[in-house]
């Protein structure tokens, strides 16, 4: 392969940090060695030197094993969060991979300019979202992140940097998003922003009794709303079973936003965030707590429709309002189970799903629907339909609970989505990714010796044999 840019330097050797780590979700733990480079030549040389597997790791904010390479090296890419240059007219942002989404919002949209994708965190990187092909809640409309990164620069692991975009190294590119860091280290992005007239959202909260009110709500509003999102109750059956708390909108302009709001548009009282300063005792969250509090936030939506204006941060990111909330799960820690069927089996999926929660009274304190649209990417997880994320606390049958939620997905066409997965076996990601074998041929060119690989991969079995 060509280079595009050949700056390969030579730095001064890196000092490990020796250290316990895992995903948000706090399972499962590994041990590593933690480098954090500043500079570009810092990371050529901890990619070339030593021969020790690494993977890079942004902010933390996977949830599994992708960010994770036991007993193995970990690249902390945190500290290379330049912002590089952007164009207004296009809408352009150049920058390295550690920026996050939270430095990109507190920049540019005082200037009038908002993320095109994020996900239900604004405190991840640049090179992780793209690792991940992060969605949002306008995944119906503008599909992933990928879809606005017109190009990145990737180091390989002879320390070569290439430019990939669609027209260059194609299949590195579609190979790395969605790729969870497996081809290389992302360094640096260039994405297209969104340009918006103000910081609010203007759209509905949306009562639903059941799924199939919750389905038609989000089929009446396709057209309508760029954002859709839904709570979900997850621990009441029968004739309620998958009731919903809608909540749809699009960025305001400014001839939809009250006087008082349209004056100074950009400009949101920032929330108080409190934190949760310990591990709760693993009991807290239970079938009957969790039933209880879903029975008081279905009450307190009580009415059907409801025109209102959300500010960015409530809409976007209400787990951001409290700080450390992983915690609520206790010391062992949770797993997220995200998963998406195709259009035509997402009802059927997600009754079945549904019913087999209720079943076993593991109800999910966070429950979370949303629907997508088109998607490309060798490993990207969206798909046409309907996907649904959980939270399980972990014990003792948790695994092997989800592994029966894995075969209901898999006999409808779904997935799981590996950004957040953290114990699915391997024969079951092959079964999910029918794309897994042209990904391993990109991941064969970009990287023959296979110096990229993380806890993730080698549980999944997706390193060379």
């Amino acid at each position: 392969m060509a280079a595009v840019t050949s700056r390969i330097a030579t730095a001064a050797a890196l000092k490990p940090r020796h250290a316990m780590l895992s995903g948000w979700g706090r399972f499962p733990l590994s041990e590593s060695d933690i480098y954090r480079p500043e500079k570009i030549a810092e990371l050529q040389t901890l990619v070339t030197g030593n021969g020790l597997s690494l993977i890079a790791r942004g902010a933390g904010r996977a949830y599994g094993d992708a960010a994770q390479n036991d007993q193995n090296r970990v690249a902390d890419i945190q500290r290379l969060n330049r912002m590089l240059s952007f164009e207004p007219e296009s809408a352009l942002l150049r920058c390295e991979a550690g920026v996050t989404i939270a430095e990109i919002i507190d920049v540019f949209l005082p200037r009038g300019y908002f993320p095109p994708v994020t996900p239900g965190t604004r405190f991840v990187t640049l090179g992780g979202s793209i690792a991940a092909d992060v969605h949002g809640k306008n995944h119906h409309r503008d599909s992933s992140l990928a879809s606005h990164v017109t190009n990145f620069d990737l180091m390989l692991a002879t320390g070569e940097i290439l430019r990939c975009s669609r027209e260059e190294h194609s299949d590195l590119f579609w190979a790395t998003v969605g790729g969870m860091g497996l081809t290389g280290v992302i360094v640096e992005v260039e994405l297209r922003l969104r340009p918006v007239e103000s910081a609010y959202f203007n759209g509905e909260l949306i009562r639903a009794r059941n799924i199939d009110a919750a389905i038609e709500a989000f089929e009446r509003t396709d057209s309508e709303y760029g954002y859709s999102v839904a709570w979900i109750d997850c621990a009441i059956g029968k004739n309620s079973l998958g009731r919903s708390v809608l909540n749809v909108g699009n960025f305001a302009t400014l001839d939809t936003l009250p006087d008082n709001l349209a004056q100074d548009p950009f400009s949101v009282t920032p929330p108080i965030i409190p934190s949760v300063p310990f591990d709760l005792p693993g009991w807290t969250l239970n079938a009957l707590t969790v039933k209880a509090f879903n029975a008081v936030y279905y009450m307190f939506h009580r009415d059907t429709r409801a025109r209102t204006i959300f500010d960015w941060q409530s809409f976007f990111y209400p787990l951001d309002s409290i700080r450390s909330w992983n915690r609520i799960y206790g010391k062992r820690g949770f797993v997220q189970y995200q998963c998406v069927w195709p259009l035509a089996e997402s009802r059927a999926g997600l009754i079945e799903l549904l019913e087999a929660i209720s079943r076993s009274r593991r109800a999910s304190f966070l429950a979370v629907l949303k629907k997508f649209g088109a998607q490309e990417g060798m490993l990207s997880f969206p798909m046409p339909g309907y996907t649904l994320a959980l939270d399980f606390p972990v014990n003792d049958t948790l695994l092997e609970f989800l592994d029966t939620l894995d075969a209901m997905v898999l006999k409808r066409g779904g997935r799981v989505y590996l950004a957040k997965d953290a114990r699915m076996r391997p024969e079951t990601f092959r079964a999910m990714y029918p794309n897994f074998p042209r990904w391993q041929q990109a991941k064969a060119l970009a990287d023959p010796d296979n110096r990229f690989s993380s806890s993730l991969s080698r549980r999944l079995a997706m390193d060379p044999a």
